[in-house]
């Protein structure tokens, strides 16, 4: 997990940022990057891992962990109305580009989780599965997951016929009977059509 960064340590650059995104397949909600930089040199954090393998409680326990070790940590978060007018994938990009800008450090090194380059004029590296290779990237998918699934679990609150707080807006069986049931709300995502609702979305547009 440690791999890339000890590589770049030892070319000199010091300050690495990871950086991975939560939210892209949901019909609902934002979608949120993190970036987070180590010290130069630090040991691996044990329990850090790719946000999908842990549990919630494991999550919670590691971003707080990540919060006290990490030199620096930036967040970005692209509503889901941007979402709809400029797609998903550009929606993410500009949330990478965001969390980089709101690092308190400039990176001298991006590792990016994924093989596509998120528009930033800094040396970088895409890493197909970046979030099970790199601490760094790890740590950014363990930020992302935990900074939404609370975003998501606010909006819960306001709506509660959908059941946010349980699925975050993913397109399970409870979620779609419950767009059926209740139509959309305000935070559901226009442009995500599942086959399933094809005509009840058809009648919102």
């Amino acid at each position: 997990m440690l791999h890339y960064e000890s590589e770049l340590w030892r070319n000199g650059c010091l300050r690495i940022a990871g950086i991975d995104e939560a939210g892209r397949g949901p019909l609902a909600g934002p979608v949120v990057a993190a970036a987070v930089i180590f010290p130069a040199n630090h040991a691996f954090i044990p329990g850090i891992n790719d946000s999908k393998k842990l549990t919630p409680a494991a999550r919670e326990q590691m971003i707080r962990v990540i919060q006290e070790k990490a030199a620096a940590i930036g967040i970005g978060i692209v509503p889901h109305e941007e979402i709809d007018k400029i797609n998903i994938l550009q929606a993410t990009f500009k949330a990478m580009r965001e969390a980089v800008t709101a690092l308190s450090l400039v990176p001298d090194y991006l590792l990016i989780d994924g093989n596509k380059k998120p528009g930033i004029d800094l040396p970088q590296r895409c890493i197909v599965k970046g979030d099970s290779l790199s601490m760094s990237i790890a740590a950014a998918s363990i930020v992302a997951k935990v900074t939404r699934d609370r975003i998501m679990v606010e909006y819960d609150r306001q709506y509660p016929h959908y059941g946010f707080a349980r699925h975050k807006g993913y397109g399970t069986a409870r979620h779609i009977a419950a767009i059926r049931e209740f139509g959309l709300c305000p935070i559901h995502r226009r442009s995500f059509q599942p086959e399933q609702l094809k005509e009840l979305y058809a009648e919102k547009s």
